[in-house]
């Protein structure tokens, strides 16, 4: 049976991505290489699925469309960075945020995951805007670089109006990253 790999987020509006795309020119100049993510990319992952079948990708959608129905809209702030560390050295570079209303499109979320079969959430969420990945290690004083101009960042906040359910595609040029479905908060 074909699989695909999955993962459910939400979509990040274009004026934001705009801002982040411009501090991106001006962070590889003065940055060790890292693979950034394409702009087309950039979304907030609420849960990786992995690999799971059509058949469960369709019923995943029916069962998330029935339990996020009337949790609300979340509101979404980004702002402040930070890296995750792999044996204590950055790899991964981030911007962070808060989102007000979050509990509930997550808690329904999780019980719609689980009532499909793909098992509980390993640890909480915590929300994160992946940018760039490094397979060299960046020193402390890119870090310094990158969470400066991540702290500075003045971003709107935004209602996250739709959970988008993804399938993701990986390609040598990097991943390809498909909306399978909308589905609308209220």
């Amino acid at each position: 049976m074909t699989t695909v790999r999955t993962f459910v987020a939400l979509e990040i509006p274009r004026e934001i991505v705009d801002v982040i795309g411009h501090g991106r020119r001006f962070l590889e100049q003065r940055l060790p290489p890292a693979r950034w993510v394409r702009p087309e990319n950039l979304h907030l992952t609420l849960r990786f699925l992995g690999s799971i079948s059509r058949p469960t990708l369709e019923e995943l959608v029916l069962e998330l469309e029935r339990r996020l129905k009337g949790v609300g809209v979340p509101k979404v702030a980004l702002g402040g960075s930070g890296v995750f560390r792999r044996a204590r050295q950055a790899h991964v570079a981030w911007i962070g945020g808060e989102a007000e209303g979050m509990e509930e499109v997550l808690l329904a979320l999780d019980r719609g995951v689980e009532a499909v079969g793909l098992g509980r959430r390993n640890g909480r969420w915590n929300l994160h805007l992946t940018v760039a990945r490094s397979k060299k290690p960046w020193s402390s004083e890119a870090v310094g670089i990158f969470t400066e101009w991540g702290d500075a960042l003045a971003l709107p906040a935004f209602a996250a109006e739709e959970v988008l359910v993804m399938t993701s595609d990986l390609q040598p040029s990097g991943p390809v990253y498909t909306v399978f479905e909308r589905i609308r908060l209220t």
